[in-house]
């Protein structure tokens, strides 16, 4: 663990906590791509699995934040496709999900560190996290703007990645650990948020909702 990490870490969670307060308040998934939340928990769950297969002390915080992701993310879910399904825009939430998860699954089986089931998995969620946020991209162009609170979120999960990318500096530098694929996965998925970032301190950091040219 390093600062870095920490931070990045943090940053994951307050994305996760504000979006469930942005749903439960409104009581709206309004301008929220139910896709990406749905890859994010299929990612959760593959990459985590190992706590479904050996027993789980809770004194064990790594194995807590686990639980954490995979109930956050499944219930996140929940909420979109049925407690607040009436306000889920499908229409505009349009990006065709086996794209990125067909992929990701054949990657994960061709480039992976060791053939095995848990290995393969646990690869397959690095290279679909790297690029499940593309569905939610892909409603805000569709829309052509996002709430503040949605773009607080964003902006949050993007910052995680970015953090994460510090944290394999670190770690390359005082640890000599060196982790290809999460690296590359991970510039990828920051990659996809830099004109986000952009649009973000440009316009959210002043009060401005973030609206796109037509």
């Amino acid at each position: 663990m390093n600062i870095f990490r920490l931070f990045g870490d943090l940053s994951h969670l307050a994305a996760i906590a504000i979006l469930l307060l942005k749903i439960w308040k409104t009581r709206s998934c309004a301008g929220v791509s139910g896709k990406t939340q749905l890859l994010f928990a299929v990612c959760f769950i593959t990459r985590y699995i190992d706590l479904f297969l050996h027993f789980v002390s809770l004194y064990n915080t790594e194995k807590v934040m686990k639980l954490i992701y995979i109930s956050a993310s499944v219930f996140t879910c929940y909420l979109i496709f049925f407690k607040f399904k009436a306000t889920y825009d499908g229409n505009h939430d349009s990006m065709r999900a086996e794209f990125l998860i067909v992929p990701a699954a054949g990657l994960a089986c061709l480039i992976n560190t060791k053939f095995d089931a848990i290995e393969i998995l646990w690869t397959f969620s690095i290279y679909l996290e790297a690029v499940a946020i593309l569905p939610q991209l892909f409603l805000i162009s569709k829309t052509g703007e996002a709430e503040t609170i949605t773009s607080h979120y964003l902006f949050a999960q993007g910052s995680y990645r970015a953090l994460y990318i510090l944290n394999w500096i670190y770690r390359y530098h005082y640890e000599s650990h060196v982790d290809t694929i999460a690296i590359v996965a991970g510039v990828v998925q920051t990659i996809l948020y830099c004109d986000f970032f952009y649009l973000y301190i440009t316009k959210v950091v002043k009060g401005q909702k973030i609206v796109l040219p037509a």
